[in-house]
Parts: structure tokens; sequence; C-alpha cells
């Protein structure tokens, strides 16, 4: 199989990822519940996967790391532990729905919310965030690169908009942790959320939001930390904070090994390598006939995404005939991105996503080309 999907997940992984979870397995305790050999292995596996994303985030304090299960939970905790009813907050037509539920429903319970449209071609009209700010107005909560055109926010002028303003800055890393530097202390950003099994190239069920210093978030989950056990509240301090319950010990091993991955091999050097496939590939289709490609790919900096049309082909179809004739697997449909595809008239026919990770050859990108080429010279 070739693996074009991995946006929505990164199939190959290092293998000492795959070594560490299965050594946990064997091997690890549980963190912050015991004072012997194998509960303290747990915790210093931990804390170093906490250090490890620190300095990959720009983020000043490994404790004000906090894990999740995935980026969904870490957006539900930084929405819902900092923002309530009669708040006001903006966020954009970009975003996935780990971003738009708990926004909506934040407007259900009594806030407000106001989306930077994107237009018919997927982008955003920055000014418009300015235009939105009201007195009401507590934070900007946004995506760092689309999920489904791979188009970067510019963080830089969004931070600086919410610096004036003094308004909480909130990103969604989920497409370039591990991709993209995000550097939260230089561009003075309040919370970044990952997940660890995209471009971290970390396990499935990792994840977490790495918050600045003298941020606070109430609390989305309460109960055992290990610490402060007669106490009827959550305790404060960060990341217990945040972590109620047993935290995936195993997965965050696996993390931890796809961070030392990460650092060695370098995210510049990874980036630089998806980067040249994306555009092998673009470069290639974009001109094909019949093909309608998303996205602006005039900017240097963007996500290792190309999505596209074939026509008027349901966008299901040509996924299913790019698996079945070619082994080739892609993502069609909606992305979870609704509003995005209601911008780029693509609601009913979807589109069909590629993405690339380390681990993606020129030989794979080719024989994408090929079998896209094929498929619009049938469509014809």
């Amino acid at each position: 199989m070739i693996y074009l999907d991995n946006a929505a997940t990164t199939l190959r992984k290092p293998p000492q990822v795959v070594r560490a979870v299965a050594d946990a397995m064997e091997h690890l305790g549980n963190c912050g519940r015991g004072a012997y050999g194998t509960a303290l292995d747990a915790a210093r596996i931990i804390y170093h996967a906490r250090e490890h994303l620190a300095r990959l985030m720009g983020c000043p304090r490994p404790d004000h790391v906090c894990f999740t299960a995935n980026s969904t939970e870490a957006l539900n905790i930084a929405v819902a532990g900092l923002f309530g009813p009669g708040d006001h907050v903006i966020s954009t037509d970009l975003e996935h729905n780990s971003v738009l539920r708990p926004l909506y429903r934040l407007r259900q319970q009594g806030g407000a919310v106001d989306f930077v449209p994107a237009d018919r071609h997927g982008q955003l009209d920055e000014h418009a965030f300015e235009a939105l700010i009201r007195p009401e107005t507590r934070g900007i909560v946004c995506t760092n690169a689309s999920n489904l055109t791979g188009d970067m926010v510019d963080l830089d002028a969004v931070s600086a908009l919410a610096r004036r303003h003094q308004l909480l800055l909130v990103v969604d890393g989920s497409q370039t942790a591990g991709f993209f530097p995000i550097d939260m202390e230089r561009r003075h950003i309040d919370v970044v959320c990952f997940t660890g099994h995209k471009s971290l190239l970390g396990p499935q069920g990792t994840g977490g939001l790495c918050v600045r210093e003298g941020v606070d978030i109430r609390p989305w989950k309460v109960g055992g930390t290990g610490v402060h056990s007669y106490s009827e509240t959550q305790p404060e301090d960060y990341p217990t904070r945040l972590e109620a319950g047993t935290l995936n010990g195993h997965g965050i091993a696996g993390l931890g090994a796809a961070l030392e991955f990460l650092e060695e091999t370098g995210i510049d050097t990874i980036r630089a390598h998806e980067q040249s496939l994306m555009r092998r590939f673009y470069e290639e289709v974009r001109n094909l006939p019949g093909i309608i490609v998303y996205g602006d790919f005039s900017r240097a900096e963007r996500a290792p995404i190309v999505a596209l049309n074939i026509g008027e082909l349901d966008s299901g179809a040509v996924s299913d005939e790019l698996s079945e004739r070619w082994g080739i697997a892609t993502r069609p449909g909606a992305h979870c991105a609704p509003r995005l595809h209601r911008a780029l008239g693509t609601e009913e026919q979807g589109a069909v996503r590629f993405s690339w990770s380390w681990y993606n050859t020129e030989e794979e990108t080719d024989a994408a080309i090929g079998a896209v080429r094929t498929l619009a010279e049938e469509a014809r």
C-alpha cells in the first residue's frame, strides 16, 4: 500500500517508537502512584517527554505540558476552561470540528462566537480578525494549518493582534506539531494543543496542551492525580491540574521515543522532505484536464497536503478507485471541516486529500501522480 493519508494519522512510525511502547507495556508502572522502581521509571519517562515537547513547542516550563488522549480532548479542555457565558471568541472557517464543536457548545451555554470567513479559494482575510473584536471578546482560537488544504494561518499577525487587544490565543497545532516550529514563547501563544499520532510520529491515544505561564485553565475533568488526595478539589498546579486519572504511560513512552527521533533527524529536514514530495505531486497534477486543486500553493510555508477533485466525480468514488486499482490510501469526503467545504463549494462533492510524511518516497509520489493522470483522462 502507498499510504498518503498522513494528515489523518501517520501509519509508519520510527522503529524505536514501537520498541518503546512494547517495553513500556512490559516494565512500566503507574506514574505518580508509587515510589517503587516501575512507577518511578514511568514518572521519569513521562517527564522526559514533557521536556522534549517543551523544547519543540517553545514552552518555557515542562510542567506546563499537560497530556491528553488527543488534540480533540486538549481543545475541549482549553475552550471549556478559558471561556464561559458572556465571553466572545473569534475563530476561522478553516477549523476542524475539534475546534468548531467546543465553540458551538460555548455559544449554546451563553457565549458568543464569530468566524473569520474564507473565500471561494479557501483564503482568509486576516484584517477581518480585528473587525470582529468587540468589548466582550476574550480570545482567538484558530488552527495553525488547515487539515483540508494545508494552508497556514499567519500566527505572527494573529498573535500581534491578540497582544494589542489583550486577548487569549489558543492554537490548534494538530497538523503542524512535529513538522513546523510553532514556538509559543516567541509568538506569545497562550495555549498550543497537539496530537501525538500525526507529524509527531507517536502512537494514537497521545496528545496534550502546552500552557503559557500565568494562564489559568479551569479543569475540564477532575479525579485522581496521586497527590493531594484529601483535597475535595483538583490540585491547582500544572500538569496535574489538567491530568485527572491514569495517563497513557505506554503511549507517552512511544511518543517520547518519537520526539527523540524528531530531535535527532531535525524537523527542518523532515519539513523539507515532505514539502518537496507535496510540491512534486502538485506541480504534476495541477494542470491536468478536469483537476481542481484547493489552497494557496504560492506560499512557501504550508502543510504537506494536496486536496483535489476530478471534474464532477464524487470524492469517495475517486478515493476508492485509487485504493482498489493502485493501492493508494487517501482521505475523501468532508475531513471534519464543514465550514471550509462550504466556502470552497465542495459541500456535496467533498475532496480527495493526499498528505505526506517523512516515510513517503518520490517513487510513491510518482505512482500517485500517474494514478491521478489516468483517472483524469478516463473522466474526460
